[in-house]
Protein backbone atom coordinates (compact mmCIF):
# COMPACT_ATOMS: atom_id res chain seq x y z
CA UNK A 1 0.00 0.00 0.00
CA UNK A 2 1.62 3.67 -1.13
CA UNK A 3 1.69 6.34 1.34
CA UNK A 4 -0.08 9.58 1.03
CA UNK A 5 2.50 12.19 -0.64
CA UNK A 6 3.41 14.53 2.03
CA UNK A 7 2.86 18.23 1.46
CA UNK A 8 4.88 20.97 2.22
CA UNK A 9 3.96 24.72 4.11
CA UNK A 10 3.69 25.84 0.56
CA UNK A 11 0.79 23.30 -0.47
CA UNK A 12 2.81 21.52 -3.10
CA UNK A 13 4.71 18.22 -2.68
CA UNK A 14 7.41 17.88 -0.59
CA UNK A 15 10.83 17.41 -2.07
CA UNK A 16 12.42 14.40 -1.10
CA UNK A 17 16.47 13.74 -0.58
CA UNK A 18 18.16 11.00 -3.17
CA UNK A 19 21.48 9.44 -2.21
CA UNK A 20 23.68 8.60 -4.49
CA UNK A 21 27.59 7.96 -4.51
CA UNK A 22 29.56 10.69 -5.72
CA UNK A 23 30.80 9.18 -9.36
CA UNK A 24 27.21 8.42 -9.83
CA UNK A 25 26.61 12.33 -9.18
CA UNK A 26 29.71 13.27 -10.84
CA UNK A 27 28.40 11.11 -14.18
CA UNK A 28 25.11 13.25 -13.58
CA UNK A 29 26.55 16.60 -13.96
CA UNK A 30 28.72 15.17 -16.56
CA UNK A 31 25.78 14.24 -18.96
CA UNK A 32 24.04 17.61 -18.22
CA UNK A 33 27.16 19.27 -19.04
CA UNK A 34 26.97 17.26 -22.91
CA UNK A 35 23.61 18.11 -23.05
CA UNK A 36 24.31 21.68 -22.20
CA UNK A 37 26.93 22.24 -25.11
CA UNK A 38 24.72 20.00 -27.31
CA UNK A 39 21.96 22.59 -26.81
CA UNK A 40 24.32 25.54 -27.46
CA UNK A 41 25.65 23.92 -30.22
CA UNK A 42 22.42 22.79 -32.19
CA UNK A 43 21.58 26.44 -31.65
CA UNK A 44 24.93 27.73 -33.03
CA UNK A 45 24.29 25.15 -36.08
CA UNK A 46 20.51 26.70 -36.36
CA UNK A 47 21.34 30.37 -36.67
CA UNK A 48 24.51 29.18 -39.38
CA UNK A 49 22.10 27.48 -41.22
CA UNK A 50 19.80 30.89 -41.15
CA UNK A 51 22.00 32.95 -41.94
CA UNK A 52 23.25 31.01 -44.67
CA UNK A 53 19.66 30.98 -45.89
CA UNK A 54 19.58 34.81 -45.88
CA UNK A 55 23.12 35.39 -47.73
CA UNK A 56 21.82 32.85 -50.63
CA UNK A 57 18.81 34.38 -50.91
CA UNK A 58 20.81 37.58 -51.30
CA UNK A 59 22.90 36.26 -53.79
CA UNK A 60 20.06 34.33 -55.71
CA UNK A 61 18.43 38.17 -55.33
CA UNK A 62 21.37 39.56 -56.83
CA UNK A 63 22.05 37.29 -59.79
CA UNK A 64 18.61 38.08 -60.93
CA UNK A 65 19.01 41.48 -60.75
CA UNK A 66 22.46 41.24 -63.34
CA UNK A 67 22.01 38.44 -65.32
CA UNK A 68 21.33 39.45 -68.42
CA UNK A 69 23.98 42.30 -67.79
CA UNK A 70 26.29 40.32 -70.76
CA UNK A 71 22.91 40.05 -73.34
CA UNK A 72 22.47 43.74 -72.31
CA UNK A 73 25.64 45.03 -73.29
CA UNK A 74 25.56 43.27 -75.99
CA UNK A 75 22.33 45.08 -77.22
CA UNK A 76 23.87 47.82 -76.72
CA UNK A 77 26.78 47.95 -79.36
CA UNK A 78 23.88 47.43 -81.60
CA UNK A 79 21.88 50.35 -80.61
CA UNK A 80 25.26 52.02 -81.44
CA UNK A 81 25.47 50.39 -84.61
CA UNK A 82 22.18 51.87 -85.57
CA UNK A 83 22.46 54.83 -84.32
CA UNK A 84 25.86 54.94 -86.23
CA UNK A 85 23.81 54.86 -89.26
CA UNK A 86 21.04 56.58 -89.08
CA UNK A 87 23.09 59.24 -88.05
CA UNK A 88 25.27 59.27 -90.96
CA UNK A 89 22.19 58.58 -93.53
CA UNK A 90 21.23 61.94 -92.03
CA UNK A 91 24.17 63.71 -92.38
CA UNK A 92 25.43 62.79 -95.85
CA UNK A 93 22.05 62.06 -97.49
CA UNK A 94 23.21 59.09 -98.75
CA UNK A 95 21.95 56.77 -100.89
CA UNK A 96 18.96 53.83 -99.64
CA UNK A 97 21.30 51.38 -100.72
CA UNK A 98 24.08 52.38 -98.44
CA UNK A 99 21.81 52.64 -95.93
CA UNK A 100 20.62 49.59 -96.73
CA UNK A 101 23.60 47.46 -96.45
CA UNK A 102 24.23 49.18 -92.75
CA UNK A 103 21.06 48.13 -91.80
CA UNK A 104 22.18 44.71 -93.10
CA UNK A 105 25.31 44.47 -91.59
CA UNK A 106 23.90 45.53 -88.11
CA UNK A 107 21.17 42.46 -88.31
CA UNK A 108 23.96 40.16 -89.38
CA UNK A 109 25.71 41.28 -85.95
CA UNK A 110 22.52 41.29 -83.95
CA UNK A 111 21.82 37.66 -85.37
CA UNK A 112 25.32 36.56 -84.31
CA UNK A 113 25.19 38.06 -81.18
CA UNK A 114 21.67 36.16 -80.60
CA UNK A 115 23.94 32.95 -81.50
CA UNK A 116 26.65 33.16 -79.26
CA UNK A 117 23.97 33.65 -76.84
CA UNK A 118 22.11 30.46 -77.27
CA UNK A 119 19.51 31.55 -79.29
CA UNK A 120 18.49 30.62 -82.91
CA UNK A 121 15.83 30.27 -85.14
CA UNK A 122 13.17 28.08 -85.35
CA UNK A 123 13.20 26.47 -89.58
CA UNK A 124 9.62 26.39 -90.22
CA UNK A 125 8.62 27.14 -93.65
CA UNK A 126 7.97 23.69 -95.72
CA UNK A 127 7.81 21.49 -92.63
CA UNK A 128 5.37 20.16 -90.69
CA UNK A 129 3.41 22.03 -88.22
CA UNK A 130 4.13 21.01 -84.76
CA UNK A 131 2.36 23.20 -82.19
CA UNK A 132 5.59 22.40 -79.60
CA UNK A 133 7.29 24.79 -82.12
CA UNK A 134 4.78 26.53 -84.30
CA UNK A 135 1.45 28.34 -83.50
CA UNK A 136 -1.03 28.34 -86.75
CA UNK A 137 -2.68 31.73 -87.20
CA UNK A 138 -4.30 31.10 -90.64
CA UNK A 139 -5.08 27.46 -92.87
CA UNK A 140 -5.01 28.20 -96.27
CA UNK A 141 -6.34 25.61 -98.52
CA UNK A 142 -4.08 23.57 -101.13
CA UNK A 143 -4.31 20.90 -103.33
CA UNK A 144 0.09 20.99 -104.24
CA UNK A 145 1.02 20.39 -100.66
CA UNK A 146 0.62 17.97 -98.08
CA UNK A 147 -2.30 18.86 -94.95
CA UNK A 148 -0.49 20.56 -91.93
CA UNK A 149 2.12 22.38 -93.96
CA UNK A 150 3.66 25.31 -93.35
CA UNK A 151 3.23 27.64 -95.97
CA UNK A 152 4.34 31.12 -94.92
CA UNK A 153 5.89 32.39 -91.46
CA UNK A 154 4.43 35.76 -90.28
CA UNK A 155 6.25 35.64 -87.06
CA UNK A 156 9.74 34.24 -86.89
CA UNK A 157 10.01 31.73 -83.53
CA UNK A 158 12.97 31.35 -81.62
CA UNK A 159 15.03 28.83 -79.42
CA UNK A 160 17.41 29.25 -76.61
CA UNK A 161 19.72 26.10 -75.46
CA UNK A 162 17.18 23.91 -77.58
CA UNK A 163 13.77 25.23 -75.49
CA UNK A 164 10.99 27.59 -77.03
CA UNK A 165 11.44 31.10 -76.36
CA UNK A 166 8.92 32.19 -78.37
CA UNK A 167 6.36 30.04 -81.05
CA UNK A 168 7.20 30.65 -84.87
CA UNK A 169 3.48 31.90 -86.52
CA UNK A 170 2.51 30.61 -89.35
CA UNK A 171 0.41 30.02 -92.12
CA UNK A 172 -0.51 26.23 -92.82
CA UNK A 173 -1.62 23.87 -95.45
CA UNK A 174 -5.35 22.31 -95.52
CA UNK A 175 -6.81 19.85 -98.22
Amino acid sequence: MEEPEKKSASGGKEEKTVTLKEAEYLALLEEVKKGKDSWDKMLRNQADLENTRKRLDREKQEFIKFANEGLVLDLLNVLDDLERTVNLAESTKQDLAAFLKGVEMILAHLYEMLKEHGVKPIEAEGKIFDPNYHEALMQVESKDLPEHTIIEVLQKGYLIHERVLRTAKVKVSKK
